[in-house]
């Protein structure tokens, strides 16, 4: 019996750590942020995350395709995110951390709507309530 509990901990602790490096994000260089132009190709509202792909300009003279990493909808419904926010053909500016390696990619951190809205995963802080009038 204690053998059976022992090898049922173990496999739960090596699940939870392959969990934890998931998340970890070791591909993504966390000390830059990259700022891309281009157009919303696909914006997919699933869990466990959203992602933004962007079709943008590269240096070669050609297009590029760029995968943003987002946090989970439940948070960005809190941020003031809809399943709507984004569509196929937007032109948007999308500011992200990059991935070390240079691939078109990284982990999302704001972007820029047609309007000039500004969206991002974390809700606005409240604006501070207005002075008493005398």
């Amino acid at each position: 019996m204690k053998r059976e509990i022992a090898g049922s901990l173990i496999a739960m602790l090596l699940a939870a750590g392959g969990a934890v490096a998931h998340h970890a994000a070791a591909g993504v260089d966390r000390t830059k942020t990259v700022t891309i132009e281009g157009t919303v190709k696909q914006f997919r509202w699933a869990n466990p995350h959203a992602f933004i792909e962007l079709e943008a300009p590269d240096a070669k003279g050609g297009m590029s395709l760029w995968n943003f990493e987002m946090t989970s909808p439940a948070i960005l419904v809190r941020a003031g995110w809809k399943a709507t926010s984004l569509k196929s053909g937007d032109k948007v500016k999308v500011t992200a951390r990059p991935l070390k390696n240079g691939d078109p990619g990284g982990l999302f951190v704001s972007v820029t709507l047609p309007d000039g809205k500004t969206l991002s995963e974390q809700a606005s802080p409240a604006a501070p309530p207005a002075a008493p009038a005398k």
